[in-house]
């Protein structure tokens, strides 16, 4: 089963061995895993343990979201969160939640973030001490530019939480060369190919020693974790998901030989495989070519009667693909991860699968009646 959604991905052989076996997260070799993991994180965020750490929870990225929200904005603090889609959606919520404030930024459906915008809102509110981007926003598909966006907060005085949850080992980021990043958010599942439970947080050390005191929860305290981290043999703070940072040592390992650009190459050939291929199907892709991102593309519904997105996912799963079975979409779309463990000849299969899919329930190319979204030509 190939799994084409954006999270958990599928992993390589090497990856799954890792999680056949027990762990005691408290023996030493496992505490020496568990620091070569982090090492290895800092290492893809080109950061060094002289200024940065990398700091592990369990969970999916949400965790990791809010803890690097309470973490670095105190009780009451105000950031600017430009309305990215879904998961700018969720990270809005997690900060009022936790009792900040986040300002939203109105960003249309299919467009990136403005720089311009986000200089005006900052110099308009100076009581915004943060700007909080999502990198790749898997609602939409959208990559936006976020160095580019961090270093026009860094010459206004502000500091920067970036959600890369679906973007970390794959989209460019030298944290070394942006220094008002406080904190990177990213998960061990996406494109870094390892499997679901592990949330990491990569952070500045001074900021770190700076936000003591501010989270107001043990749990999500990234200035306490960080704390624990300097023991001597230190290992993990509380009991943590071994079995997965014991596969995610070898899916870095995996990373370091094939390298990002390489990895993101493979994944730019799986998006523009899927890309042409749902086209060649009669369907439209929701995003022009030059708004597509390479980690999830959205797909037109076939404007047909016998359109079902579960029939559809069901009868997909039944050829050896697995979709998601919703989409974050206003309109009705279904999604395709182009990220993991697979290539741009796997999509191709996949993308024929597809297609005997939408004709086990009813859809043909003539039926489909997905009417193209852009007024010119889809060109390379």
């Amino acid at each position: 089963m190939l799994l084409l959604i954006p999270g958990p991905v599928t992993t390589d052989a090497r990856v799954k061995a890792a999680m056949a076996q027990d762990y005691a997260p408290w023996d030493n070799d496992f505490r020496e895993t568990y620091r070569q993991v982090c090492a290895g994180v800092l290492r893809v965020a080109q950061a060094t343990p002289d200024t940065h750490a990398a700091l592990a929870l369990p969970g999916c990225g949400h965790f990791a979201v809010e803890a690097a929200i309470r973490t670095f904005v105190p009780p009451g603090g105000r950031l600017l969160a430009p309305s990215t889609g879904a998961y700018a959606s969720r990270l809005q919520k997690l900060a009022a939640d936790a009792g900040r404030v986040a300002v939203p930024l109105p960003v249309g459906a299919t467009a990136r973030v403005d720089p311009v915008a986000v200089a005006a809102a900052l110099e308009r509110d100076p009581t915004l001490t943060h700007l909080a981007l999502v990198y790749s926003e898997t609602g939409s598909g959208i990559c936006h530019d976020v160095p580019e966006l961090a270093r026009i907060a860094h010459a206004m005085g502000r500091r920067v939480i970036i959600d890369a949850v679906s973007a970390f080992g794959a989209l460019p980021l030298d944290l070394s060369a942006l220094p008002a990043v406080d904190a990177v958010v990213l998960t061990a599942n996406k494109c870094l190919e390892g499997l679901p439970g592990a949330a990491f947080v990569v952070a500045r050390v001074d900021r770190l020693e700076a936000a003591r005191g501010n989270a107001g929860s043990w749990s999500l305290d990234l200035a306490d974790i960080h704390q624990h981290a300097l023991a001597p043999n230190a290992g993990p703070r509380f009991t943590p998901p071994a079995p997965t940072l014991a596969a995610l040592a070898v899916a870095l390992a995996l990373f370091e030989q094939e390298g990002r650009e390489a990895r993101l190459a493979r994944y730019t050939a799986n998006m523009r495989t899927l890309y042409d291929g749902v086209i060649e199907l009669g369907l439209a892709p929701h995003l022009p070519r030059d708004l597509q991102g390479p980690i999830v593309v959205n797909v037109c519904a076939p404007n047909a009667p016998t359109w079902n997105l579960q029939l559809f996912v069901d009868a997909l799963k039944a050829r050896g693909y697995l979709l998601s079975n919703f989409s974050n979409t206003e309109q009705p779309t279904f999604r395709v991860g182009c990220i993991g463990a697979f290539g741009a000849e796997q999509m191709r299969l996949a993308v024929d699968a597809m297609g005997g899919a939408l004709r086990d329930i009813g859809i043909t190319r003539e039926s489909a009646g997905a009417p193209l979204r852009f007024s010119q030509p889809l060109i390379a």
